[in-house]
């Protein structure tokens, strides 16, 4: 009876685990990401609202498209989240093709907007923002084949230079120069995190550094950004105008901000508000302590994402989810550290916070493949455990049968 009823708790408490290793995600990371997405829709609509009675009549028009945006989003990393991951490595190349060929297109009939072609079809796709999870994808697959001969300049690094160089050119000439050195120190990086000879990476880094100053040498962008950030570094007061509203911004939110909704700057001049300098509405609004916290989430954001990548359960996944993990929180460095005159500046959005359907949707895309990640890590880690105990239980109970018990004797033996 005892026995039995320990069998039948152990069969209890393997359906049960069953269950929810069948819907396990990673709950630390689902929680910091509902929480940037909700703080982000308040930003935005606090950060547009004037824009947006400007251009559409309505003061939450923005608001509540941002809100599809997020939808939409929502659904494709859900989707996503009870998809196996290892379906994207065999479309990689027709992933990475696809990419390619919008940028081109971008080219040609792209919609010019603040003297740069980024978009299709009216402004409503950015490819730059696909080519940066493309370029990961990509890579987790072609150096988890190629690992064997990452070290080889004929295998390794030079066709790493040839992809890296065909994707960011194509976004260098739109022009988009946040974009395309994201693109290049992603493929560094995650060069590196497949093992990659570090002579090889020191070479690839003082390589896109010359090569990143000759395309800022002939770009006038380029140079214009560059001659104000060191200005800006030497002298605060006379850096651009953009970083000078969005310092005003910080100022004026001190240590708690000045409330949500109550800042100034947004309303007299900051630049693009919803977008490249939400940030700096955030400081005024939410003060320091406020940034500090933004800053923490998306600590936590990286921190997930390396920790899903150590269980992944094989080195494809170790990859892609290091490598989204990095690119997401480095954005979000780069939007921040450009508000505040840390880097020359780069127009790229702050994710999830930023007004914007493709980085919202492509973010949450990036969050679906991080949650299947996790789920297949933990079906494996189960897979092994339950292994583990059925060999162990075997071996208990053939010890059980192979060892003698003692037998009382006879009254006649005791005799």
């Amino acid at each position: 009876m005892g026995e039995h009823t320990f069998v039948s708790r152990k069969s209890n408490s393997d359906a049960i685990r069953r269950r929810r290793v069948a819907l396990d995600i990673d709950v630390p990371l689902l929680l910091t990401v509902i929480t940037l997405l909700v703080f982000g829709l308040i930003m935005v609509f606090s950060s547009s609202w004037d824009v947006s009675l400007v251009l559409y009549g309505s003061a939450t028009s923005m608001a509540v498209r941002q809100l599809g945006f997020v939808l939409l989003g929502i659904i494709a990393a859900g989707a996503l989240t009870f998809m196996n991951y290892k379906w994207l490595g065999p479309l990689a190349i027709p992933i990475m093709l696809g990419t390619i060929l919008l940028l081109v297109l971008v080219l040609f009939i792209g919609e010019t907007r603040l003297n740069a072609t980024r978009t299709l079809f009216g402004g409503s796709v950015q490819p730059s923002e696909l080519a940066k999870l493309a370029t990961v994808i990509y890579l987790a697959v072609w150096l988890n084949n190629k690992r064997d001969t990452l070290d080889s300049w004929g295998f390794g690094l030079l066709p790493l230079a040839a992809i890296l160089g065909i994707v960011g050119f194509l976004i260098f000439l739109q022009p988009d120069l946040s974009a395309t050195m994201t693109v290049v120190i992603l493929g560094g990086l995650m060069f590196f995190l497949a093992g990659g000879d570090m002579r090889r990476i020191a070479l690839l880094l003082v390589s896109t550094v010359a090569i990143g100053g000759l395309l800022v040498m002939v770009s006038p962008t380029g140079q214009n950004r560059l001659q104000s950030y060191v200005v800006g570094l030497e002298d605060p007061l006379q850096a651009s105008y953009h970083v000078q509203r969005s310092l005003e911004a910080f100022v004026n939110g001190g240590v708690f901000g000045v409330g949500i909704g109550n800042a100034d700057t947004k309303l007299t001049g900051l630049p693009v508000p919803p977008t490249d300098s939400i940030f700096a509405v955030i400081g005024e609004e939410t003060g320091v302590i406020g940034a500090a916290v933004l800053i923490g989430l998306f600590i936590i954001l990286l921190w997930r994402s390396m920790v899903i990548a150590n269980k992944a359960p094989d080195e494809f996944g170790k990859l892609l989810a290091s490598g989204l993990g990095i690119w997401l929180a480095m954005e979000a460095l780069i939007n921040m550290a450009v508000i505040v005159g840390l880097l020359p500046f780069a127009g790229n959005a702050l994710p999830f916070i930023s007004y914007g359907g493709s980085n919202m949707v492509v973010t949450m895309i990036s969050v679906g493949i991080l949650m299947s990640i996790s789920r297949s890590g933990e079906m494996e880690q189960y897979r092994k455990d339950t292994l583990a105990n059925a060999f162990a239980h075997l071996r208990r109970r053939n010890r059980r049968g192979s060892v003698s018990r003692p037998r009382r004797s006879s009254g006649a033996e005791r005799s």
